[in-house]
């Protein structure tokens, strides 16, 4: 089933997660583990994240460096679809313009609907390493909305190939992301906004915000996107803080604020197990007030670990 229709369907708040492929030499159990003590709050959809490739330089002998290109965490399309035989629940693959053709992006939706995968996270992707500005693989997408323009085209039953007949229109859910503290390359949350409403008008079909812990963040980027015309769903991104690392490794890695008084929490934590105990509790009321705000889904950020969301889930649904 499509995630627009799991909204639309749902009667209350909808549970949900995204998971990372396993690193390269790991098999799907370590999948299957992480999913496993999530599945008494009923999903419906769990998100599986691409990761594209990586720029490595191992020394040599000589001393000089070799550069060699690897993807870490490969396997997202095989992961969706034991993720749907095995739970019977859908998964949300992403697509990325990075790394991506147009003819790769239309390959990879054709093996997804193939496999039954009626959803997608349409994304940029960022930059890999070495670069300083995200750049667009040679015929492929530089924004996201040309993304989802080319997957919503796909639905239509729009190829590449334009001397195919009698083509098979896909159906595939687009989603997209938002940034309620903007994304970071943007100018101003306005300009940002106005980004999204091209993705909007391309044809995505609701929204997942990046992780943010001030509610009030949230709340206000979805009235400045309501003002600006977006009615697709607004769907919130929560990742708990666990370690005292999280203080610099978050906002650096997602361009996110903490509040005050969640640092002075954690700075104050004797070791780990404190933190961890600190960001379970301030994601309960986080979520407790989404909840109760009427969000459609509330979204968790998992990055392979899940004990601490099920602490918060077991207090919310």
């Amino acid at each position: 089933m499509r995630v627009i229709d799991h909204i639309h369907n749902a009667r209350e708040t909808i549970f949900s997660f995204e998971i990372l492929p396993p690193l390269k030499g790991q098999n799907i159990r370590n999948i299957y583990d992480t999913i496993d003590p999530l599945m008494e709050f009923k999903p419906p959809f769990v998100n599986v994240t691409y990761h594209r490739e990586e720029v490595v330089y191992k020394r040599l002998d000589s001393g000089l460096l070799e550069q060699k290109v690897v993807r870490k965490r490969p396997g997202t399309v095989g992961i969706c679809a034991a993720v749907q035989n095995r739970y019977k629940i859908d998964a949300v693959p992403h697509i990325l313009c990075g790394g991506f053709s147009r003819e790769d992006t239309e390959n990879a939706l054709i093996d997804l609907d193939f496999l039954g995968i009626e959803n997608v996270l349409a994304l940029r992707g960022d930059s890999i390493k070495g670069e300083t500005y995200f750049v667009a693989e040679k015929n492929g997408h530089t924004y996201a909305s040309e993304l989802v323009g080319q997957i919503t085209g796909m639905n239509k039953g729009i190829y590449l190939d334009e001397e195919l007949k009698n083509n098979t229109p896909t159906n595939f859910c687009v989603g997209v992301a938002g940034y309620p503290e903007k994304h970071f390359e943007a100018p101003s949350i306005n300009n940002d906004i106005e980004n999204t409403i091209r993705k909007v008008e391309a044809g995505a079909d609701y929204i997942v915000t990046q992780l943010f812990f001030d509610n009030k963040s949230y709340f206000n980027y979805v009235d400045k996107c309501r003002k600006a015309g977006i009615t697709v769903p607004i769907i919130p991104g929560i990742k708990p803080i666990a370690t005292k690392r999280h203080l610099s490794v978050l906002p650096h890695r997602f361009h996110v604020d903490i509040p005050d008084d969640l640092v002075k929490a954690v700075i104050n934590c004797k070791d780990n197990a404190e933190v961890r105990e600190v960001g379970i509790e301030w994601a309960i009321e986080q979520c407790k007030e989404l909840k109760e705000s009427g969000v459609p889904v509330i979204h968790f950020y998992s990055m392979g670990k899940v004990d601490n969301i099920q602490a918060i889930a077991r207090a919310i649904f």
